[in-house]
């Protein structure tokens, strides 16, 4: 049994929105409030990050078209006592999954933490 960083995206739709960063901020706080009233304060959530196709610097995934944003988050949690990898992905996808229901949710990463007795 060990202990996994599981790092996932979501798509997360902001509707009435002008700005990216109006849109970027709403879509993060929506997202805490939903995994908080839930009991999940211990995943971290944040903006995703896009790599630009021309340059392949990163930028913000956030994109508008009428007046609606399609903004990427980037969530993370730590499971531990998982059997595997796999095991981690399917534990963590369905938890947050449970939270955020109706928001599309993929596994990105999965790293095995090191034993802290070690």
């Amino acid at each position: 049994m060990g202990n996994y960083l599981v790092a996932m995206e979501a798509a997360w739709l902001v509707r009435d929105v002008e700005e990216i960063d109006d849109a970027i901020g709403v879509a993060v706080s929506e997202a805490g409030k939903r995994l908080n009233s839930e009991d999940m304060d211990y995943v971290e959530v944040e903006v995703g990050a896009t790599g630009c196709p021309a340059c392949g610097e990163p930028f913000d995934s956030a994109f508008i078209a009428a007046d609606t944003a399609l903004v990427g988050l980037g969530l993370e949690m730590e499971v531990f006592n998982a059997d595997s990898e796999e095991h981690a992905s399917r534990i963590a996808k369905s938890e947050v999954g449970g939270a955020l229901r109706d928001v599309p949710l993929s596994v990105v990463e999965v790293i095995e933490a090191p034993d802290d007795d070690e």
